[in-house]
């Protein structure tokens, strides 16, 4: 590897992986302790690791209390945006800390105490930020589900987690629609065998719900709750169950702890996103997912910074210029999305035009994350902003970036396909299927060297078995990614997509990433997906599809025949992508994955149930006669 060996990144790559107690130990000392840790890495029941096991702290505390006390009190710590419903609303740390104080209390009424779960229901409120701190005030242990998920999915986590209370809103609130909570509450409880002791809702003005026996009204518990104090926790002691989506059995809950979280966020919030104390970032994301826990809440709270909450879409709220008017309203310095978000202002505003008028002088850098960062939207962005735009790869188990562009530490060159370079404390690997390491340029398995870094997962919630046995079992001695992926000769890494979505065309192993590269490469092209379909004489064959940029009007056929050609061009033959379709939209989740195994099975005939976190099951049967036609074509 020929990686620069002088420079601030090196250092402290290589010191954080040959001395990780020393460096990890340093990095602690950004936290404030009760009692601080004199250890950080515990192996005795590797291959389960755990940090700080001697180190004590309160979460919220770090968060809140002690910015307010270093007289950070009045500057804003969540800055809540809806243009879903047309206000907003900012809050000081010092107005976040008196209401997160008191509606610990009112859980602490409730008889929440340390190690108890809370279910929260919420969407993207102050509410949710809220009680997700007064949880960690109370050594409590908070499970967000995303806003709007269905009953039998709420109702699973609730059975899983056994939480004391549930706390929900009424409504969430859709650009065309109003989604009302309370029913899917309901329908939830009556499914679920474990009964709360309580739920409390949080009336919104658009749609207020009728409570029943057992419900409390968040405004009416808020009146009479008295402050509560911050509760010390061990750093191993869970802060949180964030469960994974889409899996098979029963849910993964990945559990994060109090302290290795801590520390591994306020460090990475000025070394990997370059964001000071008192600056103002905006992850555009939900409370629901893994990137806001991380950067809506806690790691911009952790480093005494502005966080943006935003209510709304890249577009339809009211257009494809929402971006830029929130960064500039609010003086945003670092912007976080998922590369959908950025595909669907591109596809609505190919110019760029809604991008004029708005001061962006204060946005250093675009960071992107939650699904391959296609060249082409990588190319649009920066062109579009003039600013780095930084593709990073992490995952729900891992909470924080295994891979990225280090802009606090160290800015380095980008590369198009690549997330840049492994983030300190993570031994980034590429494995065959023989456990081997392999070269430069060769595709494998991207896995992560034991141990982890601070405020990875613990464990999965209850079951430290099936943890061992679905990430730590594959390659021993490393964490399996599930996604496949190379290095270049200089450590770069680029991830590919999930190993599942390599295909197999007639014995050549060929990803189905490198396609949807060529596809978006082309300039009518705003968004993509390649899938793999059974094919009787091949094995599998690949199958394209393609939305158009808005205002492209052409014969689809017209288009689709150049991208055949330009895959067959740029990869060759063996591709074997004979099929492109232009399709109105592609089916994906809320978070903005698209759900390419849900439509290669829908391809292959198999009778498919739209997975809980669709964001639209309508354009998924708009598909189907697309996908069940014939791939012989």
């Amino acid at each position: 590897m020929s990686r620069d060996t002088g420079g601030a990144y090196a250092s402290a790559y290589r010191r954080s992986l040959d001395d990780p107690e020393g460096f990890w130990l340093a990095a602690a000392e950004a936290i404030d302790w009760i009692t601080p840790p004199t250890r950080a890495l515990d192996d005795s029941a590797a291959p389960l690791y755990r940090w700080f096991p001697d180190g004590e702290l309160n979460t919220c505390f770090n968060a809140l209390d002690r910015h307010v006390a270093a007289g950070r009190g009045a500057q804003p710590a969540i800055v809540h945006d809806s243009p879903v419903t047309g206000t907003g609303r900012t809050l000081s740390y010092a107005e976040l800390l008196e209401l997160t104080a008191r509606f610990a209390g009112v859980l602490r009424g409730l008889g929440v105490g340390k190690g108890d779960r809370v279910v929260l229901y919420l969407p993207m409120v102050p509410e949710a930020v809220v009680a997700m701190l007064a949880c960690a005030r109370l050594g409590a242990v908070h499970s967000v589900v995303f806003g709007g998920f269905a009953a039998h999915e709420l109702a699973v986590r609730i059975d899983d987690a056994r939480p004391k209370v549930v706390v929900a809103a009424s409504c969430g609130i859709e650009p065309t629609r109003t989604i009302a909570y309370k029913p899917l509450v309901d329908a939830a409880l009556a499914e679920a065998v474990h009964r709360p002791d309580r739920v409390v809702i949080l009336q919104r003005p658009q749609l207020v719900a009728e409570l029943t026996d057992g419900d409390l009204d968040w405004d009416a518990a808020m009146a009479t709750a008295e402050p509560a104090g911050c509760v010390p926790v061990s750093a191993l002691d869970p802060l949180y169950i964030l469960y994974t989506s889409g899996t098979t059995g029963p849910p993964k809950g990945i559990v994060r702890d109090n302290g290795g979280h801590a520390v591994a966020l306020r460090w990475s919030m000025e070394n990997v996103y370059g964001v000071r104390p008192g600056e103002v970032s905006w992850t555009a994301s939900d409370v629901g997912w893994v990137v806001g826990h991380s950067y809506i809440v806690y790691a911009p709270l952790l480093s005494g910074c502005t966080s943006v909450l935003y209510e709304g879409k890249p577009v339809g709220t009211p257009d494809a210029g929402a971006f830029w008017r929130v960064a500039a309203e609010h003086r945003v310095t670092m912007l976080f999305t998922a590369p959908t978000a950025f595909r669907a202002i591109k596809k609505e505003d190919p110019a760029g035009k809604l991008r004029a008028g708005h001061d962006l002088s204060a946005l250093r850098g675009l960071f992107l994350a939650g699904e391959r960062l296609d060249p082409e939207t990588y190319r649009w962005a920066g062109e579009l902003l003039g600013v780095p735009v930084v593709d990073n790869w992490w995952q729900t188990e891992t909470g924080w970036p295994i891979v990225a562009n280090p802009m606090g530490l160290e800015p380095h060159p980008t590369r198009a396909g690549s997330a840049t370079l492994p983030v300190p404390g993570y031994d980034v690997r590429i494995l065959d299927v023989a456990g081997r390491e392999v070269a430069p340029g060769v595709d494998g398995a991207v896995v992560l060297k034991l141990p982890m870094p601070p405020g990875t997962l613990a464990t999965l919630w209850g079951d430290d078995e099936r943890c061992i046995a679905s990430y730590l079992t594959t390659y021993p001695g490393y964490y399996l990614s599930g996604d496949g992926g190379r290095k270049d000769e200089d450590g770069y890494v680029y991830v590919m997509g999930r190993t599942d979505d390599v295909i197999n065309v007639a014995g050549h192993r060929l990803s189905t990433g490198s396609m949807e590269e060529v596809l978006a490469g082309h300039p009518d092209v705003a968004e993509c997906a390649v899938i793999g379909v059974a094919d009787e004489l091949k094995g599998q064959v690949p199958r394209g599809l393609v939305v158009l940029k808005a205002g492209v009007v052409r014969e689809p056929a017209e288009v689709s025949a150049e991208l055949v050609r330009r895959v067959r061009d740029t990869i060759g033959p063996v591709a074997a992508l004979r099929r492109v379709d232009v399709v109105a939209a592609l089916p994906k989740t809320r978070s903005g994955k698209i759900l390419r195994r849900t439509m290669r099975d829908i391809a292959d005939g198999r009778v498919v149930e739209p997975p809980s976190t669709i964001e639209d099951s309508g354009v998924l049967d708009a598909l189907r006669a697309t996908l069940t036609g014939d791939v012989s074509a």
